[in-house]
């Protein structure tokens, strides 16, 4: 288990503005860019095997599509083979894979401390906190989904709501409430830094799909260095000292 305590005089803390934090994520980025595709080709792999799993009609989708005229009937699309499962799985895997995205925040942090990064700091998640994250994952979904219900302008303003929650678990240790707690504490008392930060941080994410689809394996990781920024501006700069495998 990784500890972390009060708060490191090394690194580099971004000004809590908007473009600080984006800028000082993208320094940070620069140095974990490789595992972060690393990360996307694993997601990539397992959502591969998971639509083969599943014996999901693939023309059937498709055809349906084509033949939608450009407004899809999602209630014909769930009755296509292998959809139900293919979505149940798809859920289960974004659920199980919410660890290994806490692993990028984690590496943004060594990447400030100058610090070597190694293929298993990835799994930290995986080792440290790993139940409380994966609630906060489910709890975190289920907000975000309910917002998209309700039409895209709620997902927005509650989005950046949640922006710190996976450093506040690493970093803290705290528990799936105290992390929704705090990051909501946090996000309302300087909620228009957190929203300009939040979406710039999506929109560039998002931006690898103007540069085909190869270009999400190297964008979309970006907001997890976001997090970064906007925890260490916030809440200060945490320093490791002690590592028990």
């Amino acid at each position: 288990m990784e500890n972390f305590t009060a708060f490191e005089k090394t690194g580099t803390v971004p000004e809590r503005n908007t473009g600080s934090i984006i800028s000082h994520a993208f320094e940070m980025y620069k140095g974990l860019i490789g595992y972060a595709i690393l990360t996307m080709i694993l997601y990539v792999v397992a959502s591969s095997l998971i639509q083969a799993f599943s014996g999901i009609d693939q023309e059937a989708v498709l055809e349906h599509v084509k033949s939608s005229g450009g407004t899809v009937d999602y209630t014909e699309i769930w009755k296509i083979e292998g959809m139900k499962e293919y979505y149940g799985l798809s859920a289960l895997l974004s659920f199980l894979l919410g660890p290994l995205l806490v692993g990028l925040v984690y590496m943004a942090h060594k990447v400030n401390n100058n610090l070597k990064l190694n293929f298993s700091d990835l799994f930290i998640g995986y080792r440290q906190n790993f139940l409380n994250i994966l609630i906060y994952s489910f709890i975190s979904s289920i907000i975000i989904g309910i917002s998209f219900m309700l039409c895209f302008l709620p997902a927005l303003f509650v989005g950046p709501m949640l922006l710190i929650g996976y450093p506040v678990l690493l970093f803290e240790n705290a528990n799936a409430i105290e992390a929704l707690k705090k990051t909501f504490s946090v996000a309302k008392e300087h909620y228009g830094t957190f929203l300009g930060a939040g979406l710039l941080g999506v929109l560039i994410s998002m931006s690898g799909l103007l540069l085909c689809f190869i270009g999400v394996f190297i964008t979309a990781p970006f907001i997890y260095a976001v997090m970064y920024s906007a925890y260490v501006a916030f809440v200060g700069k945490p320093k490791q000292i002690i590592h028990n495998s």
